[in-house]
C-alpha cells in the first residue's frame, strides 16, 4: 500500500547526539506526491526538525510499530506555510474524523495540564515527498 494511503506513519527525527527519536502520526495525502501532517511547535519532534530537516518513515501501526511489510525511507522536510497548515488540518479531520481530532485534542490539554505546561496543538505543519517506490 503506497505510503499516501496509510492510517499511521512512523516519523523518526534525529536528536543532536544522534539518538533516533519515532513517534506515530496521522497523515494527509497532499496531492502532487508530498505528505503532510501537524504538530506542536513545542513538541520534540518540531525541535529536532529545527536542527536537521531530515527524517526516517515508515507505516506502521497506532503505536509507532512498523508494518512487516513495509520498509523506511529517507525525507527532506519542508514546515509548512499557514495556508497549507490549514489544508492540512482540513484533510486531517476529514480522513480521520472530527471525533477523533477532537478527542486528540483534549488528550492533548490533558497532557499538558499533567507536565504542568500548555502545548499548541497543530500549530506547525511538516511536509514531505513521498520517495519513489513508497
Amino acid at each position: 500500500m503506497p505510503l499516501r494511503d496509510e492510517k499511521y506513519l512512523r516519523f523518526t527525527t534525529t536528536r543532536r547526539d544522534g539518538t533516533e527519536v519515532s513517534t506515530p502520526v496521522w497523515l494527509a495525502d497532499l496531492g502532487d506526491g508530498r505528505i503532510g501532517f501537524y504538530t506542536s511547535s513545542t513538541s520534540g519532534k518540531a525541535k529536532r526538525l529545527r536542527h536537521t530537516p531530515r527524517a526516517v518513515v515508515q507505516a506502521c501501526d497506532m503505536r509507532g510499530n512498523p508494518k512487516p511489510d513495509s520498509r523506511p525511507a529517507e525525507v527532506d522536510v519542508v514546515l509548512a506555510d499557514a495556508a497549507e497548515l490549514a489544508r492540512i488540518h482540513d484533510l486531517i479531520r476529514s480522513k480521520y474524523g472530527g471525533f477523533q481530532v477532537v478527542a486528540s485534542r483534549i488528550g492533548g490539554v490533558v497532557g499538558g495540564w499533567i507536565k504542568r505546561r500548555s502545548q499548541p496543538y497543530g500549530d506547525v505543519g511538516v511536509t514531505f515527498r513521498v520517495p519513489q517506490g513508497h
